[in-house]
């Protein structure tokens, strides 16, 4: 803590209680941060159980409000006065968003307009790094074969790509978001870089790619994996039942996310926008697998349920070139990319072949998108040149995930 920059800095965060506002609050904390955190109000009380895990309970100052309720931001503001602001608060869970979009679109643009506004009627002095989202690209496209099929799935595709592949992904690559959960991050990210233009606020913008670890929510796919994994292991499950394996993401480590907000808080520059990511892509099937053999499985080989398609030693490491850059990624993966390898729901599901026997992998068509984002794959090079770098592999988050299960309520939540 000593020489802390952060040491003694008022710092508001909202969002306080989801899933990165503790991670980010206690690194802050054990920086010497005066850090509050704007929640709602409670009718028994209670402190959510996210701030209580991380034990910040006692340094964390909470402020009652709601974003979405202009009076209770100002009130909010006043009592703070933060000389920083990270805006985490939002409706995140993307399937959500599709069967509740004005309940997201309330949350997420009307909570950000909110926000702006109180700082602006209170001529509030204070630095505003707003959690955008790597959702905003939405259908990036990869190859000549992929833009083909969303050009006849959806007739037009705007704007149209400038050159083919489109990845790795930088901050000048088009938008086009394709979940209402999308729309309202482009849409929040350009009130913050209108308020910079127009009203000269301080705001920095991070387009966050995926980011996990231990207590990520149990609806989000990489949760949904090693939840799965871990019930398997203590037999309280015989299969994994999971949607679409064919999606490529680009997965942090929450403590990288958190490194790279407090790097833009300070050295961002502002009405700017970076990408936070990895820099590597990994399917869906492959953080299946990786989870099976973070749990002590050996992975001989996998197969579909119908269609015979068939791979052998599937996690074999393979960090030759992809699109023009170099990660470590399967074997599985390079032919899924490479060679343009896919499973369809037709193929029911898949059979892990392993040293403690077959691992069935089946497909339901309800945890389907009804318009699915193929591939997030970040370029960072921009917040690279502000010093950051990425700390934690995929397999460092499946271990933190995996261990968080171990507690058998987390597992039957």
């Amino acid at each position: 803590m000593n020489g802390s920059p952060w040491k003694d800095t008022r710092i508001l965060i909202t969002g306080i209680s989801g899933f990165v506002g503790p991670y980010l609050a206690k690194d802050l904390i054990n920086k010497g941060a005066e850090v509050h955190g704007l929640i709602r109000r409670r009718a028994d009380g209670s402190i959510p159980e996210t701030i209580l895990n991380k034990s910040i309970e006692n340094e964390l100052h909470l402020v009652e409000g709601n974003f979405e309720d202009i009076s209770g931001v100002a009130q909010a503001i006043d009592e703070v006065e933060p000389e920083y602001i990270f805006h985490l608060g939002a409706q995140s869970f993307v399937p959500r968003s599709f069967t509740h979009p004005v309940e997201t679109t309330q949350s997420n643009v009307l909570g950000t307009q909110n926000l702006l506004e109180a700082i602006r009627i209170k001529d509030l002095d204070t630095r505003l790094v707003f959690a955008g989202s790597s959702e905003e690209y939405g259908l990036v496209i990869s190859s000549e074969k992929q833009y083909a099929e969303a050009k006849a799935r959806y007739g037009t595709i705007f704007p149209e790509p400038e050159k083919i592949p489109e990845v790795p992904i930088k901050e000048t690559n088009p938008l086009r978001p394709m979940s209402p959960y999308a729309v309202t991050k482009v849409c929040g990210e350009y009130l913050c870089r209108n308020y910079h233009s127009t009203y000269g606020f301080d705001t920095v913008v991070s387009r966050g790619f995926n980011h996990e670890g231990a207590g990520r929510g149990r609806m989000f796919v990489t949760s949904v994996v090693t939840r799965q994994v871990s019930q398997l292991v203590h037999h309280e499950t015989d299969a994994i039942i999971i949607g679409n394996v064919n999606a490529f993401r680009d997965w942090s480590h929450v403590l990288d996310i958190v490194k790279g907000y407090e790097l833009l808080a300070r050295e961002g520059a502002a009405g700017d926008v970076y990408n936070q990511g990895s820099m590597r892509t990994t399917s869906v099937i492959s953080y299946i697998l990786l989870s099976l053999e973070g749990a002590g499985y050996t992975i001989q080989s996998l197969s579909t349920l119908k269609n015979g398609k068939e791979f052998s030693l599937p996690l074999v490491s393979d960090p030759a070139p992809v699109f023009g850059t170099a990660f470590e990624k399967t074997a599985l993966d390079t032919a899924m990319l490479d060679r343009g390898l896919l499973f369809t729901l037709d193929d029911k599901g898949i059979e892990v072949k392993t040293d403690k026997g077959t691992v069935p992998v089946l497909f339901d068509p309800d945890r389907f998108r009804p318009s699915e984002v193929p591939i997030l794959f970040s370029d960072t090079s921009k917040i690279q040149r502000l010093g950051f770098s990425v700390s934690h592999s995929v397999r460092d988050i499946i271990k933190s995930q995996l261990n968080y299960y171990l507690d058998p309520k987390n597992r039957v939540r």
